[in-house]
């Protein structure tokens, strides 16, 4: 049933978001050099590498590390990458993973490939068997503030209360502080 929602809605939200992803894809180009998708190799279910498409915030030689261990993040931004993290439209693309069966609406955030404690903490829990999502439980419990711990431990409770019901909240709930912009990494 999960499955057969995420590609509903993936197929729905990308209809309606046609002109949205449009508008930002031109904004990206006409704003900063370089493309206006940036693609960067994530860690999926089981492990396996997969590439996640995001629409590009940060210049274009910016080191491919969690924006946490860069040691000024504003200054790799590009001039409408604050807005487009604040609002979450960067996210808009990996609608195209979930259509692929490489993310899922709801699940714990894909890791960057070199990311190696998350990785290691959520193998060792159990986690790494879960589909990533666009969203997740840690997500709407701190997001981008979480040390990698609480993180895990948030992947980790998701794991054992999954259903379709935690699903829906968690997607509310992602919605309604993404229109707060609440946790969000700028």
């Amino acid at each position: 049933m999960k499955r057969s929602f995420d590609v509903v809605a993936a197929v729905v939200a990308a209809v309606l978001l046609l002109v949205p992803c449009i508008v930002v894809y031109l904004l990206v180009i006409m704003t900063s050099p370089g493309p206006a998708i940036y693609w960067s190799d994530r860690v999926g279910r089981n492990n396996k590498i997969f590439r996640m498409p995001k629409f590009r915030t940060m210049r274009v030689n910016t080191p491919a590390v969690a924006t946490h261990l860069l040691a000024d993040p504003a200054s790799h931004l590009t001039p409408i990458g604050g807005f487009l993290r604040k609002t979450s439209l960067d996210e808009l693309p990996q609608l195209w993973c979930i259509l692929r069966g490489e993310m899922s609406f709801v699940g714990p955030r894909p890791a960057l490939f070199n990311q190696d404690d998350l990785i290691r903490m959520r193998t060792a829990a159990g986690v790494s068997e879960l589909t990533p999502g666009l969203t997740g439980w840690a997500q709407i419990n701190g997001r981008d503030e979480l040390p990698i711990d609480v993180k895990v431990q948030y992947d980790v409770e998701y794991l054992s209360r999954q259903s379709f019901s935690f699903d829906l909240y968690i997607i509310w709930e992602t919605a309604r502080k993404v229109i707060s912009r609440s946790g969000v990494s700028h």
